[in-house]
């Protein structure tokens, strides 16, 4: 595996390449990213990775500094994933200068996430367009763990008219089904035995619809309740369109849950698609 920080270099390197497939990452690497190389060397001779913690995407008061950055441990594995290039850039190569232009993305980015951590998605579509320019790819991977994100990457795709695909990466889960995620490790042991109750309340969601029941309001509050009382702040617990991420309706057929909540000082998310 060629490790490379410039983008000179980078450009370089892929110029001869075949159709190369891209996975971007901000690094904290899982299993969760490994099933998304997997995915990426199916459909590509050239798998490109690439680790950048943006700052961009980060509110003051989040976590950007304590953020999990490992750049040792991740490139072990991606090597032994048998990943080609991992491009893996400081903030001077990737913002030389103060970052003006910005991408402002549709209205749906200001709900849900982009209604609880404003502006989250304007800084991550500004680094993926920057990312897709420089690495030129063909194909990208993005796991469906972050379901709006996956929703923007689409729409950007398609009205930029950008000559790539994008594929989502089925959500990868621990033993008890909690969802992997790299801010995982911030959470104390009692937390981490505690964290999957946010899957078991969507679950228990989509049980209900899949049974015929379309009182998305009560089953929303219901599941909040659930968290609240365990001592969880709950952001949100919603039904939405699949397709849309609008909220859904009686007759939908196709749906997602999503939820996030903060236990401690880790903020969760997770969701589950439904089809009836």
């Amino acid at each position: 595996m060629e490790i490379i920080t410039e983008i000179s270099s980078l450009r370089s390197r892929l110029k001869h390449e075949p159709p190369i497939a891209f996975v971007p990452t901000m690094g904290g690497l899982h299993e969760g990213h490994l099933s998304l190389i997997r995915i990426a060397q199916q459909k590509a001779d050239c798998v490109v990775a690439s680790i950048f913690v943006n700052r961009l995407q980060f509110a003051p008061a989040e976590d950007f500094d304590q953020y999990p950055r490992a750049l040792a441990d991740d490139c072990e594995l991606l090597k032994n994933q048998g990943v080609d290039v991992l491009f893996a850039p400081d903030e001077k190569s990737l913002y030389p200068v103060r970052q003006e232009f910005m991408l402002e993305p549709p209205p749906v980015a200001n709900m849900l996430e982009g209604e609880f951590r404003p502006g989250f998605f304007r800084g991550v579509a500004t680094v993926v367009l920057k990312l897709f320019n420089i690495v030129q790819p063909h194909v990208a991977i993005f796991g469906k763990k972050d379901y709006q994100q996956l929703h923007i990457m689409r729409e950007l795709i398609r009205q930029f008219n950008l000559p790539l695909e994008i594929i989502g990466g089925e959500t990868v889960r621990a033993s008890d089904n909690l969802a992997l995620s790299s801010r995982n490790r911030y959470l104390s042991n009692d937390e981490r035995a505690e964290a999957v109750r946010l899957y078991r309340v969507l679950s228990q969601i989509k049980r209900e619809i899949e049974h015929g029941n379309r009182n998305f309001h009560a089953l929303q509050q219901s599941a909040k309740d659930d968290l609240d009382a365990h001592g969880w702040k709950t952001d949100y617990i919603v039904v939405r369109q699949r397709d849309t991420l609008i909220p859904a309706r009686e007759d939908d057929g196709d749906m997602v849950v999503l939820g996030a909540a903060r236990l401690g000082q880790t903020r969760l998310i997770d969701n589950l698609e439904v089809s009836v």
